[in-house]
């Protein structure tokens, strides 16, 4: 099982890689947000705690806003005309502009036509037809695991998402070793480090270049997979431009498939915690779905997310200037106790599920039904295969750096079937 260390109420199991957790969280007065490295998540998960009781509306030093509370995060996602995503537009005064196929970073009206547009690749009939083929690549990927350890990240994890996004898309499968070493590339850009960042932007010249040819062949031989569809797509009379449909392609690349490469290594660590309940759900596979949404409260793999206040607004019993950047922290909102009870426990049969893992409101992740599909498939095989998953005891686990909240690498010792 996954040893705790420190305080006894980080959520999850989270193991670290130095030294004992903080057993003492900080406050408000430090000028910037714990990180999930070095302890895994314990300091930072201590802090947000502290942040929801104390200052539910903090500034860090650069003057930007944070909010911590269930309830202020699902009013700021629901609001899209006070509190804007286009935060390269605003924060830029207007000099730079995102891509129309960026839609993480896009307001109505132009996101709602976007959104629609996409959409088509994400119908439930669409996502459900594709649990075949995902089933039997997820045996492909665990049948070619041949001892009783191996690292589940290196072997399903990330290959699982990436291959179902470049069939989607179009682009060869093989090339997933080119898509991993990409999103470990942005995963690891610190904003705040200029060399990093230039890495970050040389990486993703490296991408558009890539999907150019594919781009190309597209207008020359139209096909029925996604960048085919975006290539015939049309927006008030104009076809999308080759910006548009790159940013779009990069997006589900990188972001779809860490989303479900760290839902599944957290699910993994949250059933190490409670042997019991792993052999319940073993037995028992309607129980799968509510293991996914569970993990997906207590572990969201996005610890936050931004918007740009577009006019003078209040919050919380603060008063925000127009063009203040906005941090909402998705882990506090699902942990607070405001909200859930017992908020910090893995608790699947809980009757209030509704977690801000994915967002709300109309930027309400489009690929969450693909990400809950691969998940429930992946655990099953899992489930299927082994009679006993446990995180190796003997490896220190290592997180990400930046806002994913996950561990790099996760080994496992399993006994099989």
């Amino acid at each position: 099982m996954v040893a705790q260390e420190g305080t006894s109420d980080v959520p999850g199991g989270s193991r670290g890689t130095a030294g004992p957790s903080v057993r003492v969280a900080p406050g408000p007065d430090i000028g910037k947000a714990p990180t999930v490295e070095p302890d895994g998540g314990a300091t930072l998960l201590a802090w947000l705690a502290r942040m929801r009781d104390e200052c539910p509306v903090w500034r860090d030093e650069a003057g930007n806003a944070h909010l911590f509370r269930y309830e202020d995060v699902q009013r700021v996602l629901a609001d899209p005309a006070t509190f804007s995503s286009d935060t390269v537009g605003r924060l830029s005064g207007g000099e730079r502009q995102a891509p129309r196929g960026t839609l993480l970073l896009l307001d109505p009206p132009l996101h709602g036509k976007m959104r629609r547009l996409v959409s088509r690749a994400f119908t439930p009939g669409l996502i459900s037809g594709l649990e075949p083929w995902i089933t039997d690549l997820t045996g492909e990927l665990l049948d070619a695991a041949g001892s009783d350890r191996f690292d589940v990240v290196d072997t399903l994890a990330n290959p699982l998402p990436v291959t179902v996004i470049a069939r989607m898309l179009g682009v060869p499968e093989a090339d997933r070793d080119l898509f991993q070493g990409w999103a470990d590339q942005l995963l690891s850009t610190d904003p705040e480090d200029p060399e990093s960042v230039r890495r970050m932007e040389a990486t993703g010249v490296t991408i558009s270049a890539y999907l150019q040819g594919f781009i190309d062949d597209r207008r020359r031989r139209p096909q029925d997979d996604l960048l085919g569809t975006l290539v015939r797509a049309e927006l008030d009379g104009e076809r999308l431009d080759d910006e548009d449909i790159s940013s779009f392609a990069t997006l589900l690349l990188l972001a779809g498939h860490i989303t479900t490469s760290v839902l599944l290594g957290n699910t993994l660590m949250c059933l190490d915690q409670d042997p019991g309940l792993f052999e319940r759900v073993r037995e028992d596979r309607s129980l799968v779905p509510a293991v996914i949404e569970e993990t997906l409260r207590l572990r969201p793999p996005f610890t936050r997310i931004e918007r740009v206040t577009t006019a003078e607004t209040e919050l919380a019993g603060a008063r925000l200037a127009p063009d203040t950047l906005v941090h909402l922290w998705l882990l506090s909102a699902n942990l607070d106790e405001r909200f859930f009870e017992d908020a910090t426990a893995f608790r699947p049969e809980r009757s209030n599920s509704r977690q801000a893992a994915f967002g709300h409101g109309i930027h309400y992740c489009i690929g969450a039904p693909l990400a809950r599909l691969e998940g429930r498939v992946a655990l099953n095989a899992l489930l299927d295969r082994f009679l006993r998953i446990e995180v190796d005891p003997d490896v220190r686990l290592t997180y990400h750096g930046t806002n994913v909240f996950g561990a790099r690498h996760l080994p496992l010792v399993v006994k099989r079937a």
